[in-house]
């Protein structure tokens, strides 16, 4: 899968999740998930199983941990698909 296909898959994840005040045009590979975008820690949770589904893989603890922008999440993805 491309590095695009990635993106733009987990733009439409994250789109579920944006507040009303937040356009789907905020979503760039360097904004933050909870302070830019606004999204709550419970649908952080949500963004995280979803990314699970849709990529096939498997996010821990330190994962999450690490995911504060959309490019952290790109990152992560692509480690964990490449069997890391």
């Amino acid at each position: 899968m491309k590095e695009e296909e990635k993106y733009q898959k987990l733009k439409e994840i994250v789109k579920t999740y944006l507040p009303d005040d937040v356009d789907v045009e905020s979503i760039q590979l360097e904004s933050n998930f909870t302070t830019e975008l606004n999204i709550n820690s419970a649908n952080l949770v949500d963004i995280v199983l979803d990314v699970e589904d849709v990529f096939d893989i498997r996010l821990e603890n330190e994962d999450m941990d690490g995911m504060q922008t959309v490019n952290d999440a790109l990152m992560i993805i692509n480690k964990k698909i490449a069997g890391e």
